[in-house]
């Protein structure tokens, strides 16, 4: 078994071990492999790639993501070898705090490298309202000058350093604005469509725009605004999943995530 840098050249050998469910995992290598603050990295044995993995580093925080074993290789430790050589990585980057999002079948792998759960997340689908969802003219299109509010907003929520993550999608976004203050922002071209505020009006509004093209949401359990929104109008979580943390307790404040940009970077 040999530990691996992934290469570009090996993304058109990686389609066998996207997991049933699954988006197409080529896109998101593709971004880990072009990207100066992501370490992606193969497993192989007998030249075959049979799992996969990727650091991505936020100054002193990381992500572990798309942490994938080949299902004829599971139960031989190699997600543990996996991600223990992701932590490897982030620490020899000084990251105080390494972060993943754990399925079921994941977690008790990450709880042995030490991780321990900080949250979860509720997953819906099949959001469809019987009437057309009305958002405030509070909501307008994203300018360039709203840039650092923004940035504000997002750390609070988070905790962390991440505009080299959002800066590039922010052009087609959207920001709920009040008293000529940014309280929310909504970016539907990141991830899973990144919305973030600072108090329950402006998320609900952003998340209801959302909604109006797009069916499915993923937000952490503390988030009880946009939890009680969709319970009362009949949506239920159809899964949920823990957000997993290894090393220094950092503050923030998940309550103020609407949507989640995606399971490697939260």
């Amino acid at each position: 078994m040999q530990i691996l840098a992934l290469e570009y050249e090996d993304l058109n050998l990686i389609s066998d071990l996207r997991p049933e469910g699954w988006n197409d995992i080529k896109v998101n290598f593709d971004f880990y492999v072009q990207s100066p603050f992501c370490f992606p990295i193969k497993v192989v044995i007998d030249d075959v790639i049979v799992g996969l993995g990727a650091t991505i580093i936020h100054n002193d925080v990381a992500w572990l993501g798309h942490i994938i074993v080949h299902p004829d290789q599971r139960g031989h430790g190699i997600g543990r070898r996996i991600t223990e050589s992701l932590v490897d990585t982030a620490k020899q980057n000084n990251c105080e705090t390494i972060y993943l999002i754990a399925t079921n079948l994941g977690a008790p792998v990450y709880e042995k490298v030490g991780f321990i759960t900080d949250t979860e997340y509720l997953f819906f689908k099949d959001i469809n309202f019987d009437k057309e969802l009305l958002i405030s003219d509070q909501v307008i299109p994203y300018k360039e000058d709203f840039k650092e509010e923004i940035s504000i907003i997002d750390k609070m929520a988070t905790g962390e350093e991440r505009m080299m993550h959002l800066e590039n999608s922010l052009e087609n976004g959207f920001v709920y604005m009040n008293n000529h203050k940014i309280e929310g922002f909504y970016i539907p071209a990141l991830g899973d469509g990144l919305i973030v505020a600072n108090n329950p009006l402006a998320g609900l509004e952003l998340l209801k725009l959302r909604l109006k093209s797009n069916d499915k949401a993923a937000f952490p359990i503390d988030n009880l605004f946009a939890t009680e929104f969709l319970h009362d109008h009949g949506f239920k979580e159809y899964d949920v999943v823990k957000h997993m943390r290894l090393g220094k307790i950092r503050p923030y404040k998940l309550e103020n995530i609407y949507n989640r940009i995606g399971g490697n970077v939260g």
